[in-house]
């Protein structure tokens, strides 16, 4: 069975100056950047640094202050939060939980038919949890509990997948068998984004990363982001998060940095400021992986 899915119909993921964040306190300030379609990348950062935020906007679980974030609507979109999360005491079985992948096809009523109940068992199956199906997920270990919600993941056959600590308290061989399958997704043009915090496991297993300490440190070839002298400024530059801080002020904030946007890249238009009811601040150019760096101040 094939979950192949192609990639020259997927979109880029575009980031125009796009600021996160909870009850309109920054949490990430004014990303951009661009994404391919069928990357396979790694979003790494000091504690804090805003990655499990990004992550949650990227599925759509967080609506951005300010900024656009496009290329994502018209497809479907798989996110794996942290194990934290989840509630592993609902009364749910490993089958009913990892047949819920199968929500694009069937619905709230569709009907089960012999292909999804083949589907279901070659998703567990590819995980190692063959005869596991009728298991509780409180009786699962974390690795066991883990193959399950990529069972899960094979089922949705999403052409973005897009993972927050996939191997977090999880066993070596889990690991290994997890990484497989995400390197047999990125073979079949699916764009991955997880976030990590093994850097010796990202320089192995990931083509491209992104390090982030509240702003844009760098993106690009993982050789190139993962540098001493750049974690040294993602550790400098990065933020605690202060409930007590002022609500931002986003025509302010957009007129700043558009105004270091053009400083940085001579030649690119500024941004108008965006009126604070409703903003839609122009975009900027995006940057590519080279200069995403060379944009910092």
């Amino acid at each position: 069975m094939s979950y192949a899915t192609a990639a020259s119909s997927a979109a880029p993921i575009e980031l125009h100056n796009l600021t996160l964040g909870y009850e309109r306190h920054p949490a990430v300030h004014h990303l951009n950047l661009r994404i391919a379609p069928g990357s396979l990348a790694a979003l790494v950062g000091p504690n804090g640094a805003g990655k499990s935020t990004l992550i949650k906007a990227l599925a759509g679980h967080l609506r951005p202050i300010s900024g656009r974030l496009l290329g994502l609507a018209p497809q479907r979109v798989a996110w794996l939060p942290q194990h934290s999360e989840l509630d592993r005491s609902f009364p749910i079985t490993v089958r009913a939980m990892v047949a819920m992948g199968l929500w694009h096809e069937l619905g709230a009523f569709g009907r089960w038919r012999t292909r999804q109940h083949e589907q279901c068992d070659a998703a567990l199956a590819a995980v190692g949890l063959t005869g596991f199906e009728n298991r509780s997920l409180e009786t699962l270990s974390g690795g066991q509990l883990q193959r399950a919600l990529f069972a899960r993941l094979i089922l949705q056959d999403a052409p973005v997948v897009l993972l927050d600590e996939p191997f977090a308290s999880v066993d070596n061989r889990t690991t290994a068998d997890l990484l497989e399958l995400l390197h047999r997704w990125h073979q079949q043009g699916k764009t991955v984004l997880a976030v990590l915090h093994d850097l010796a496991q990202v320089r192995a297993h990931f083509p491209l990363t992104l390090l982030l300490a509240r702003e844009l440190v760098a993106w690009g070839p993982t050789s190139s982001v993962l540098t001493p002298d750049n974690w040294a400024r993602a550790q400098r530059m990065q933020e605690p998060f202060d409930d007590a801080a002022p609500p931002c002020d986003l025509a302010a904030t957009v007129d700043r940095h558009a105004a270091g946007s053009a400083h940085a890249s001579p030649g690119a238009p500024a941004h108008p400021a965006a009126p604070p009811a409703h903003p839609r601040p122009y975009p900027q150019p995006l940057l590519q992986p080279q200069q995403a760096q060379e944009a910092l101040p």
